[in-house]
């Protein structure tokens, strides 16, 4: 058992691409968590195959080192706003954070946002000044932004003396002061020795462990994890958990773990300060209390912000359905929902009244993209609708959530996006012109954020910046238009042939290539006018043994238009939804029958 004087446990925490986990790494290296001759690859804190891929840090990872006698837990935290639960629990875990600042941004939307949550919990922050190197970085002003965000959000003095540190992550240089020479980062971690307290707790008071976040193992099942405030626990020891309506259940850990670098370490007991995971106790929620079962010291619950997008998760009935997915039935594809619920609190996972469909809750579109590309690369089959704002009734108002949304674009392209976010309820708050670039804030709807981010890119030329974060909620805005854009939609089963494209590519954009399967109700196009229409892409062209000169060019095809994932659930509309397979992402009606189509729309005309 570690004594707590010799313990400090620091969040990393950030806006996104800020270098978070890039800083981790270098800690670790020069922490002396790796070999001199071990081969380690960039990024390693983002283990998962998306986070590599995206960029991002998806989920909150714990890692130590051993400096100078004394053990430093790190906590390296997502930095999108779609991930913000992570970042809200893991701050009950930790005595002081790592506040990471690009010198060349200086504080964005989300550093805003934990930075917040911080302050509130009374943590001490030490300021990380990263990306020195970067042209035009300017350091010194970033640094004072950062004052300014800390007096915004009402810091009390002591917060307001904070320490920092100028870095350049990827070089693994670090320095007081600009004017200093580099150094390695052993002024980082003095600085986290000196700056951050050591854990409060006596090992020989009753136990007392607040669930701070959970985690699941095919092999042992849910985990709990989070730090011991007081007391000592140990292997098979009896234990309480208090639970939400005040009541001690009786139950016994049978296995604890502890982070050693980047290894899952299997420990005996663990004491006050300790950061562990704990197998074997049964029926735990979130903000649970582990104690002493006769005498219980219990902790305030913790509370984690709610969804405010969902979405329908349903059986694929395509006529392509079972071809290419391992688990397409509503039994599997509710089980995998539900056993991702178990690890991520701010996830909500119903069942519908419908047993083929599920609706699932999130923090943003991306937080349940990630989770449909998950299930996809693992085997499962099934479709999705469109995502929706969750509306609430507060003081007796219809109310909905609102984001503040922040947009950089070049001067000349402000036009068209301040229509466009108009268009969609957006009030603006504030504008700044700063040269060539102008950085918009509005604030508006969740609804309005679906699909704007395609949209601006399009029409900033791929130049927009934007971020968002959540600010609450407020009475309902008003009506949001759906798409302008009409569908184009199959009217055949057959393999898209190259003569029917070239001959509609004229009607709009085509979203299939020659020789994908199509089948009646599917969408494979964006007409260029704001009805569907039905059109036949299986139609080849009939063979005579005349021919004429001319006639028979290599026909021209414009390329397809790939849509990605997050583009796909925010192009539909209310009545189609996404067909998702391992190998194939597909569009389609919701009833693929035409006539049941104008059946169902007279209908809604009659409800209205």
């Amino acid at each position: 058992m570690i004594e707590a004087s010799k313990i400090r446990n620091v969040a990393i925490i950030a806006h996104v691409d800020h270098g978070k986990t890039t800083l981790v790494d270098q800690m670790l290296r020069q922490g002396g968590a790796f070999r001199e001759n071990q081969e380690v690859a960039e990024r390693v804190m983002d283990s998962n195959d998306l986070e590599r891929e995206r960029g991002i840090t998806i989920l909150s990872k714990n890692t130590s080192i051993n400096w100078k006698g004394n053990f430093i837990n790190i906590v390296d935290t997502p930095g999108h706003a779609d991930f913000g639960g992570q970042v809200e629990r893991v701050l009950s875990t930790v005595d002081g954070v790592l506040l990471v600042v690009d010198a060349f941004d200086g504080p964005m939307a989300q550093t805003r946002f934990v930075l917040k949550k911080a302050l509130e919990l009374g943590i001490q922050p030490i300021v990380v000044v990263n990306k020195i190197d970067r042209p035009g970085s300017d350091a010194h002003g970033a640094l004072d932004k950062v004052f300014e965000l800390f007096i915004e959000l009402g810091a009390n003095d002591q917060q307001l003396d904070f320490p920092h540190i100028y870095a350049a992550a990827r070089n693994g240089i670090c320095k007081m002061e600009m004017e200093d020479p580099d150094s390695d980062f052993a002024p980082l971690f003095d600085q986290i020795v000196e700056k951050i307290p050591a854990p409060k707790g006596d090992f020989k008071e009753p136990l007392s462990m607040l669930i701070s976040s959970l985690d699941y193992s095919e092999f042992l099942g849910r985990l709990a994890i989070g730090r011991v405030k007081q007391g000592t626990i140990k292997v098979n020891q009896q234990i309480g958990l208090s639970q939400e309506d005040g009541s001690i259940r009786r139950t016994r850990c049978t296995k604890i773990y502890a982070y050693y670098g980047l290894k899952l370490t299997e420990i005996d007991e663990a004491g006050p300060g300790q950061i562990v995971q704990l197998a074997g106790v049964q029926d735990f929620e979130l903000g649970d209390t582990i104690v002493e079962p006769d005498n219980p010291v219990v902790q305030e619950r913790i509370t984690v912000d709610p969804p405010t997008i969902s979405m329908i998760f349903q059986v694929n009935d395509s006529p392509l359905a079972g071809k290419e997915g391992k688990f397409v039935t509503s039994t599997q594809i509710g089980d995998r929902l539900k056993r991702e619920a178990l690890g991520d609190v701010a996830l909500r996972v119903e069942q519908q009244a419908d047993p083929s469909k599920y609706l699932v809750a999130g923090r943003g579109v991306l937080h349940i993209s990630i989770l449909i590309e998950k299930m996809r690369r693992e085997g499962y089959e099934f479709a999705v609708g469109r995502p929706q704002v969750i509306i609430r009734e507060i003081e007796g108002k219809v109310c909905e959530p609102i984001e503040t949304f922040t947009v950089d674009v070049p001067t000349e392209h402000q036009g068209p996006v301040i229509q466009e976010l108009g268009s969609r309820r957006g009030e603006m708050v504030h504008m700044e012109n700063s040269g060539h670039s102008t950085q918009i804030v509005y604030e508006m709807p969740s609804r309005g954020l679906i699909g704007v981010r395609s949209k601006l890119l399009s029409l900033t030329r791929g130049y927009a910046v934007m971020q968002t974060l959540f600010k609450g909620y407020e009475p309902i805005k008003g009506e949001i238009a759906e798409r302008k854009e009409g569908a184009m939609i199959s009217k055949e089963e057959g393999d898209a042939t190259g003569y029917s494209l070239f001959n509609l590519q004229d009607r709009g954009v085509m979203f299939v290539s020659p020789g994908a399967p199509c089948y009646p109700g599917m969408i494979v196009g964006e007409h260029c006018r704001e009805d569907d229409i039905v059109v036949n892409v299986v139609k080849g062209k009939k063979l005579t043994n005349m021919r004429a000169s001319g006639s028979d060019d290599t026909v021209t095809l414009i390329p397809a238009k790939d849509q990605s994932l997050e583009e796909a659930i925010t192009w539909i509309n209310s009545d189609e939804i996404v067909e998702m397979t391992p190998s194939s992402i597909r569009l389609r009606k919701m009833y693929l029958d035409e006539n049941e189509r104008k059946r169902q729309g007279r209908k809604v005309v009659s409800d209205e």
